[in-house]
């Protein structure tokens, strides 16, 4: 019971000893203090908040850093492949100018060719017989001829004046094998009567045709696989069938002289196999 009266004793005589100014300014202090963790305490809410921000942040850029790189693979792909069709449409592009320049050689060719069988048949036949004519028409050599040289009127047997110009154009045609010759005959409107052999001027038109052909064939030693006959009535005039001068124009028969169909693309082909 002593020992606690002395306790208490000391107690209250050190509590005594602590003056209130000192006890005032240990209060500001401690309120000071209390401020500044307060304060603290703030800024390091703040400082989370914006770290929470700033790391939502950055894992939305990591998204979009993927994105980028994602599509910038894809872009790489098409680029890749845009180029690779570009590459192949230009490719396309010059095989086609090249097949262009091929066929233009072999139409070059062609034509040079056209040129040289004119000028063999203006050479042979000559030029002074206003009843001949030699000429050039879409790429064809044709030779044309009035029917009063051939025939005479309604009929279709060759006259022997016919005969000597067509021996003319024999020898022309046997020097250019490859080259076939169409035989075409035409008419004017005035409508066919005959024996009763021959119905129309479409009959009158390939008869006559015929005809020359054979002399062509038999008499002048033309291969027949080198010739076609063609019958082409009143409806291919030259000039409107108005008057007997008109008529008698239209009345003739022209011998087309033309390449093969398969010599020519024989001759695209060997164009484009120089090419290679």
């Amino acid at each position: 019971m002593k020992k606690v009266v002395v306790a208490l004793s000391v107690l209250a005589l050190l509590t005594s000893c602590v003056s209130k100014k000192k006890y005032a300014a240990l209060e500001a202090k401690n309120k000071e203090t209390q401020d500044l963790l307060n304060t603290a305490t703030i800024k390091l809410n703040s400082c989370l908040e914006e770290k929470a921000g700033l790391a939502a942040r950055v894992e939305g850029l990591k998204e979009h850093n993927q994105t980028l790189i994602t599509t910038s693979k894809e872009m790489t792909i098409l680029t890749a492949k845009g180029a690779e069709n570009i590459e192949k449409a230009l490719e396309s592009i010059k095989e086609k100018d090249l097949k262009i320049n091929r066929m233009q050689d072999a139409l070059n060719k062609k034509d040079s060719v056209t040129l040289a069988v004119v000028t063999s048949l203006k050479s042979v036949v000559g030029l002074n017989d206003p009843d001949i004519e030699i000429n050039v028409e879409k790429g064809v050599v044709y030779i044309s001829i009035s029917d009063k040289m051939l025939f005479k009127t309604g009929s279709y047997n060759v006259t022997d004046r016919a005969k000597s110009v067509l021996a003319k154009v024999a020898k022309v045609v046997n020097d250019k094998p490859d080259f076939e010759c169409m035989v075409e005959g035409h008419t004017d409107n005035v409508p066919y009567i005959g024996n009763g052999i021959l119905l129309d001027n479409w009959d009158l038109s390939v008869k006559r045709s015929t005809s020359i052909i054979r002399v062509l064939t038999n008499e002048l030693g033309v291969k027949p696989e080198q010739l076609v006959a063609a019958g082409r009535s009143s409806y291919v005039p030259l000039v409107p069938n108005t008057s007997a001068e008109n008529r008698a124009k239209n009345r003739r028969t022209r011998i087309l002289v033309l390449p093969k169909i398969d010599q020519f693309y024989d001759m695209v082909e060997k164009e484009m196999k120089k090419q290679k």
